[in-house]
C-alpha cells in the first residue's frame, strides 16, 4: 500500500475520532435568571438532570434511584420507573437496572396476545408452518402447495416436498397429496424379500406363547425340547438359541424349529393347518385396510415399551408389500420388547388411535384381528397340552 494512501486513512481515522469526541449531546434550556436560552450538555444513561446548566456552571447529573432507569442520553428531570410486571406464563428475560426497564417474555410455545400468553397455533395435517411463532407473534400456517405435504399436527414443521420416486429409480405405488407423501417401491429382490420376512408370525406367537411358563426354571428349554414328540432339536442349535435370544424368545424359536422339523407328524400337521388358517384369516382382515405410512407411524408410536421409529418404518414401507408392512413392524416391535405380548400391545395401541382421527374402518379391521387371535387361545392351549401328553412335570412347570 503506498504511503499517500496510508496517510490518508490514518488522517481519516483521526478525523472521525475527533468528530465523535467534539460533538457533545446537548439540549436547549431557558434560564429564567438571565432570560437567556442556554445550550446544556445532556446526562448519560443511568442518570438524570439534577440541575440544568447556567452561564457559570455545567449540567449536574445524578444517578437513577433504585427501581428506576434511563436508557439513553437525556435532559429529563427524573428517571423512568421500572413499571413492567411479568404476567402469568411469562418469565423475566432482562431484569430492571439503572439503564433498562424489566423485559418479560411468554414461555416456550406461547405468545403475547393483548394481555395474555396464548398458545401458538398448531398447523393441522395438510398445512405447514411458513413463519414460526415467537414470544411476540403467533405461528403462521399455510396450506401445502402442489408437490408438498404435511402429515402431522405441528407448530414448527414446514410442508415437505413429495419424494421423487423416479429420481430414486423406484416406482410410485400411490400418489401423495397435501397430507401424505408419495409411496415408492422398487423391484423386489432376494435382499428385500429377506428384509420383509418374519421370524414368528402373529398366529405362531398366539400358539407358542402357551409354551412360555409363568416362571422360567433354569432347565426349562431342555425340559421342553425333551418333552416335545417327534424329531428333537439338536443340542448345538439349542445352545445357539440360548445365547442369542431372551428367555421368552428362546421358547418361540425352539417351537418354530420343532414345527419345521416335524412337518409330517400327525399332530404337527394339525397345528400347521390351524396356523395357516389363522394367517389367512388375519391377512383377509388386514389386506383391505390400505394403511398409509403416516398411519403406521402413529400405530407404532402408540404401542407400549420401546418404539419403532420413522427411520425404521420407512425402509420397510418402501421394500415390503402393503400386506407385509404391518406384520413386519409388529414383529420388529416384538423383538424390541422381548417380554411383551404383541396382541396385548396392539390392543393397548388401538385404544389411543381415536384421538388421532384414525379411520374407523382401519381400527375395526385391527380389532377384528385381535379378537380373532384371542378366540384361538383356548384352542391353542388345548393343543399344547395334547402335545405334552403325559409329561406332567412340564404341565406343572407351564402352569406354575
Amino acid at each position: 500500500m503506498n504511503k499517500f494512501l496510508c496517510c490518508t486513512l490514518v488522517l481519516l481515522g483521526i478525523s472521525v475520532k475527533w468528530t465523535v469526541q467534539v460533538i457533545p449531546r446537548t439540549y436547549l434550556h431557558y434560564d429564567r435568571m438571565t432570560g437567556r436560552q442556554l445550550t446544556c450538555d445532556e446526562c448519560p444513561p443511568a442518570t438524570y438532570v439534577k440541575r440544568h446548566c447556567t452561564t457559570s456552571s455545567k449540567t449536574e447529573c445524578a444517578p437513577c434511584p433504585d427501581q428506576h432507569y434511563s436508557d439513553d442520553w437525556n435532559s429529563d428531570d427524573e428517571c423512568y420507573y421500572c413499571d413492567v410486571v411479568c404476567k402469568e406464563l411469562q418469565f423475566v428475560v432482562v431484569e430492571c437496572s439503572n439503564t433498562t426497564n424489566r423485559y418479560c417474555e411468554c414461555i416456550e410455545g406461547r405468545y403475547l396476545d393483548l394481555e395474555f400468553c396464548a398458545r401458538h397455533t398448531v398447523c393441522p395435517p395438510g398445512f405447514g408452518v411458513v413463519q414460526q411463532g415467537t414470544p411476540e407473534r403467533d405461528t403462521v400456517c399455510q396450506r401445502c402447495p402442489a408437490g408438498y405435504f404435511s402429515s402431522e399436527r405441528s407448530s414448527k414443521e414446514a410442508c415437505r416436498p413429495h419424494t421423487d420416486c423416479s429420481a430414486l429409480n423406484l416406482k410410485m405405488v400411490w400418489k401423495g397429496d397435501a397430507t401424505r407423501d408419495n409411496m415408492c417401491r422398487g423391484e423386489r429382490n432376494h435382499r428385500s424379500e429377506q428384509q420383509c420376512e418374519i421370524d414368528v408370525t402373529l398366529c405362531e406367537e398366539a400358539f407358542f406363547r402357551f409354551g412360555v411358563p409363568t416362571k422360567l426354571s433354569p432347565n426349562w428349554l431342555e425340559t421342553l425340547k425333551d418333552s416335545l414328540p417327534g424329531e428333537k432339536v439338536n443340542a448345538e442349535t439349542l445352545e445357539s438359541i440360548k445365547q442369542r435370544d431372551s428367555p421368552q424368545e428362546q421358547t418361540f424359536q425352539l417351537l418354530k424349529l420343532w414345527k419345521q422339523q416335524n412337518k409330517d407328524h400327525d399332530m404337527v400337521k394339525n397345528i400347521i393347518q390351524g396356523i395357516n388358517h389363522c394367517e389367512n384369516t388375519v391377512l383377509k382382515h388386514i389386506g383391505h385396510l390400505n394403511i398409509t405410512f403416516e398411519q403406521l407411524n402413529v400405530l407404532m408410536e402408540n404401542l407400549p415399551g420401546k418404539k419403532v421409529g420413522k427411520e425404521e418404518t420407512e425402509p420397510i414401507v418402501r421394500m415390503c408389500k402393503p400386506t407385509e408392512q404391518i406384520f413386519k413392524l409388529l414383529n420388529l416391535w416384538r423383538v424390541k420388547n422381548r417380554d411383551q405380548d404383541t396382541i396385548k400391545g396392539l390392543m393397548y395401541g388401538l385404544k389411543h388411535l381415536k384421538t388421532y382421527h384414525f379411520p374407523k374402518t382401519t381400527i375395526q379391521g385391527l380389532r377384528k384381528v385381535v379378537k380373532f387371535l384371542h378366540s384361538l387361545h383356548k384352542l391353542y392351549q388345548k393343543l399344547f397340552f395334547e402335545i405334552l401328553g403325559n409329561q406332567s412335570h412340564l404341565v406343572k412347570a407351564r402352569r406354575g
